[in-house]
């Protein structure tokens, strides 16, 4: 035989298996993880990074390119800023946005009593003395202004020995600041309260700091919730986000513009929530992006010149089963974003503004999707007990068989009132549990954005009502399919997705096989008593446990609590808890795996002592997804 042809018969045989490959944990922890920078000053080409875990050496590693948007190849750069408009800097060149922590109050024992150089005692006397990962310490994020390079002016901390935040903690970004478009006004988020008082509000507002008079005023004191993500057009128009309710986190999020003559909702009869936003380059526009029907599109809005301008109603730009996760800017009639779905990483695209059509820009992770089977992603609709109509995502194994018969998974999303779209998770990925041969059923439930303000809000105050109804709604329908093996269904889900699991696991009659629950709410009492945002279970919860006249708190930390359903769990379950998740703490997870055991439950408690909320660790991460598919093999 030909040497030639055998050559060319093992590379095809070679390719046609590579090609075959499901997904595994260890891929989906090293595909590459694309993230925007911004477009470059001549609005010709985007800088964007792309960060890289070693699973060896347990660190992540990231470099920076510039793609022109007309294609081509992607040019190495150094640094993130070096070709984009650097936001810290004012637009005379002069001056600096810096941020730094400032000491304010005292907590440790060496603050009150600097000669015990030994004592590692904290003093508190309010909440908040601890928030998301962190114990307080007295330390606070300020934004200062400073010269750019060989100034005049010295260091000025614009929030003046305040205990507040800037940058908000725990997420806020360079989101929460910028400078007024001529320079002499520095714009800021922060949320003026401290201690039990600033864990019981969501009262952010946006400041702005005149550094001529050197006075600071509230632009947004009358709202009583959230103020973020302000922006300037091109005309000097002030935007944000806005959510109208105290105490609230979820509350619909609307766009406000101030003009000449007052402020203006320009979303407020339009019935979705937006994620973000940005000002076209004319400044006559906005470009934002919101949940809709399971997925998160781009829409475009117009700024009115007055109050009594008719407020247009947002027009759709995209469409399509994928997620526009992020906006990055605009060159003439393109606007870039960030784009994923549930077989894909996030990669850039461009969009015509005028069709909408998407042209891909960046293929970070595309030499590996091409030799990975994806899997078939159906929407399908399922009836609830109240006669509504809920959107499913189904989403089968690769090489799916319909006459074969699947171990099936009930997935319980997180938020609770977290948009269930075409994400890509690093953790909780169907790509990756598909591809180890289960089924997920995704169920839209009650209190989830994309279907209108009132299934969104229905949740709070119900939480074991009406939406568990809705995931046993989609799973029974699901198990009606012949490929559906009924005597393999589990349930699985983190945060509010994990007190799902533990409530479902005492009331679903023997529906499931094994039950996973990540960070969930166990006991609603000893939560209440631990956890550093009130505001959260005090709006979800209807009130504090303690109010014996109230009906639906009662309701809430009795019959809705799972620890009050203990006596009739009958199902595997493993547990998994972060040890430094200060917003489900600790106590939720150990509390539930002492039932477990105590009666005689097959249980696991997979224990992470340094991971939060989440698992940021890239080799945790991979213990993690190890574990996850070894339990369900065990009992599933």
């Amino acid at each position: 035989m030909n040497n030639s042809f055998l050559i060319i018969l093992f590379s095809t045989i070679f390719y046609v298996a590579t090609a075959q490959q499901n997904l595994s944990p260890k891929q989906l922890l090293e595909l590459n993880r694309v993230f925007p920078v911004g477009i470059t000053k001549n609005l010709e080409s985007v800088v964007y990074g792309v960060s890289k875990y070693n699973l060896k050496g347990n660190v992540k590693l990231t470099k920076y390119y510039l793609k022109s948007l007309d294609g081509g190849e992607k040019e190495e750069i150094e640094g993130d800023t070096e070709k984009v408009a650097d936001k810290h800097v004012s637009p005379d060149g002069k001056k600096r946005i810096v941020i730094k922590n400032v000491k304010i109050n005292k907590v440790s024992g060496q603050d009150y009593y600097p000669e015990l150089k030994n004592t590692d005692v904290k003093i508190y006397e309010s909440l908040q003395y601890r928030h998301w990962d962190k114990w307080e310490d007295g330390e606070f994020s300020h934004v200062f202004i400073e010269p750019e390079g060989e100034g005049e002016i010295a260091p000025i901390d614009i929030m003046f020995d305040e205990p507040y935040n800037c940058p908000q903690m725990p997420f806020g970004g360079d989101e929460d600041y910028l400078w007024g478009p001529e320079g002499k006004r520095l714009i800021y988020v922060t949320k003026k309260l401290h201690g039990t008082a600033y864990t019981q509000s969501t009262n952010t507002d946006i400041f702005e700091y005149n550094l001529e008079t050197k006075k600071t005023i509230n632009l947004t004191k009358y709202n009583k919730g959230y103020d973020t993500s302000p922006a300037f057009s091109s005309k000097g128009i002030m935007g944000w986000l806005q959510m109208k309710r105290d105490g609230y986190e979820s509350d619909k999020n609307d766009i406000i513009v101030r003009i000449k003559d007052g402020d203006l909702n320009l979303t407020k009869d339009w019935d979705g929530t937006v994620n973000s936003f940005i000002f076209n380059n004319a400044g006559d526009k906005i470009y934002f992006n919101a949940p809709v029907d399971g997925t998160v599109q781009l829409f475009e809005l117009i700024v009115p010149e007055t109050v009594e301008t008719e407020i247009i109603s947002p027009k759709k730009i995209t469409k399509g089963r994928f997620d526009i996760n992020g906006i990055v800017g605009q060159s003439r009639n393109k606007l870039v974003v960030s784009r994923c779905d549930m077989n894909h990483a996030s990669e850039l695209y461009t969009v015509d503004l005028e069709s909408g059509k998407m042209q891909q820009l960046t293929y970070e992770n595309e030499h590996i999707y091409s030799n990975i089977n994806m899997s078939n992603i159906e929407k399908r609709i399922v009836n609830t007990t109240d006669d509504k109509e809920m959107l499913t995502w189904v989403i089968y194994p690769p090489n799916f068989d319909k006459n074969k018969k699947y171990p099936t998974l009930l997935y319980c999303q997180g938020g609770p009132q977290g948009a269930l779209s075409q994400f890509y998770s690093f953790r909780w990925n169907f790509q990756v549990m598909a591809a180890q041969g289960y089924i997920i059923v995704a169920p839209n439930r009650r209190g989830m954005p994309g279907y209108g303000v009132e299934w969104n809000e229905q949740i709070s105050g119900d939480y074991g009502g009406q939406n568990m109804k809705d995931y046993l709604s989609a799973i029974d329908e699901l198990a009606k399919e012949p490929y559906v093996d009924n005597n393999r269904l589990g349930c699985i889900g983190a945060s509010y997705g994990g007190y799902s699991c533990f409530y479902l696991a005492g009331i679903h009659k023997r529906r499931f096989k094994t039950f996973i629950a990540h960070d969930g709410i166990f006991n609603w009492k000893s939560m209440y008593g631990t956890t550093e945002e009130m505001f959260f279970v005090n709006w979800d919860m209807g009130g504090h446990y303690w109010d014996k006249d109230n009906k639906i708190a009662q309701r809430s930390f009795n019959e809705y609590n799972p620890i009050e359903h203990v006596d009739k769990w009958d199902t595997p379950i493993m547990i998994i808890q972060g040890g430094k998740d200060y917003r489900v703490p600790i106590g939720q997870g150990l509390e539930a795996f002492n039932a477990a055991q105590l009666r005689g439950i097959k249980s696991k408690l997979l224990f992470f002592p340094e991971e939060n909320h989440w698992v940021l660790s890239v080799q945790n991460a991979l213990v993690w997804q190890k574990e996850f598919f070894k339990w369900l093999k065990e009992t599933l």
